[in-house]
């Protein structure tokens, strides 16, 4: 067995030398305080390196098909009211979302930005008595009222009994209402009445769109949006109005659901308009993001990039459609995060790589120090006798 002892004894890499043929000095303990502190700071540096999660990024191209793509939005008016706005999507395939109003609800806003009130309608209808019968007469006792469309409805028994029914089968019909109060429904209601009383006011519009995973476009614009001869139009005759002033900020923009780190470029950003009507647009980028988090929780969301570009018209003139619009593309690349803890064996590697190199490099400094010392001594004792 002490055979055994002697073989592994002769192994040792470190051989111990004695006490008293040490020499220590004052620059040693020096330099061995300041490589002590490195080590420390080094050592703390790749521990907070340890305990925190890096972020792997890979560029992958996209596969999927047949996905949706949810738009949330919180976009301000604060010269737009809004009995006047509407919000439009559409797509390169033909998908078209016309005068959205499920899942977006409207604030109105004085001219300070106070909430006056929260509605997810447009305009109201109030129960007037004895409005005009789709027949010619007035609603009579016990009687169903049953309005005109005024030549557009889609079947013989279709009815109009609100403004609002009118000018959504007008828009069906591709027909522009030019005075709303020739419509019985529009005049009862005081259609233009509530929109003289809105003027100055703003509007909060906020909500998301559910569209197609396809290049598209979605628009915030005032008047009632139809499609004649194969072009997107919006009914603003009916305002009787020269101008609109499309002025807004956009509080939120986001292509799917928010992930740490991310940002969105147009969140916070305002615009003035400051000439009588155009258009303001948005061209963005929209890049197809996978977030996965340490505990392997994925978010399968988007960023973007944007740029943009106004458009103007000149005043009473519509060739150029007021309004602020977001043509969006999709990018064919797909970008993943993912939050991955350092391996405990790479933590244990550069923790032995500091403290070896550190000691090395003060053990080098520390021989160059001595020796240097030394041979200045030597020199001043051989001058000395000299």
């Amino acid at each position: 067995m002490e055979g055994i002892f002697n073989k592994i004894r002769n192994l040792d890499a470190y051989p111990k030398i004695n006490e008293d043929f040490y020499s220590r000095t004052l620059s040693g303990g020096v330099i061995t305080l300041f490589s002590s502190l490195v080590m420390f700071l080094l050592f703390f540096s790749e521990l907070r390196l340890y305990l925190h999660a890096v972020t792997e990024t890979q560029l992958i191209v996209d596969t999927s098909r047949g996905e949706t793509l949810r738009i949330n939005f919180d976009v301000t008016f604060p010269a737009l009211p809004c009995s006047i706005l509407s919000v439009d999507a559409m797509d390169i395939s033909g998908e078209q979302h016309l005068d959205v109003r499920h899942d977006i609800i409207k604030k109105r806003l004085d001219s300070h930005g106070n909430v006056i009130e929260t509605r997810q309608e447009g305009i109201g209808a109030p129960k007037i008595e004895k409005p005009l019968q789709k027949h010619g007469g007035r609603l009579e006792h016990n009687e169903t009222y049953c309005g005109s469309c005024y030549g557009a409805e889609a079947a013989d028994d279709d009815c109009c009994n609100t403004c609002e029914d009118v000018r959504e089968a007008y828009r069906k019909k591709g027909w522009a209402v030019t005075n709303p109060d020739l419509l019985d429904q529009c005049k009862r209601e005081g259609f233009l009445q509530k929109v003289k009383d809105e003027e100055g006011e703003g509007c909060n519009l906020y909500g998301f769109l559910e569209v197609n995973k396809v290049a598209g476009n979605f628009h915030f614009a005032p008047g009632k949006s139809f499609q004649q001869s194969g072009v997107h139009v919006h009914d603003l005759l009916a305002f009787q109005k020269d101008s609109f002033n499309i002025s807004h900020k956009i509080n939120r923009l986001t292509f799917g659901d928010y992930f740490p780190g991310v940002v969105n470029p147009l969140d916070g950003v305002s615009w003035t308009h400051n000439t009588p009507n155009g258009m303001y647009q948005y061209f963005l980028k929209v890049v197809p993001t996978v977030y996965t988090d340490v505990n392997g929780h994925t978010i399968n969301t988007n960023q973007f990039s944007v740029t943009e570009h106004f458009k103007s018209a000149s005043a009473g003139h519509f060739s150029t459609l007021p309004g602020v619009f977001f043509f969006y593309d999709l990018s064919p690349i797909k970008v993943t995060f993912k939050e991955e803890h350092v391996s405990f064996l790479h933590f244990l590697t550069n923790v032995c790589a500091i403290v070896g190199g550190v000691f090395t490099v003060s053990g080098i400094l520390d021989s160059f120090v001595y020796h240097g010392q030394k041979a200045i001594k030597k020199k001043m004792e051989i001058g000395k006798f000299s």
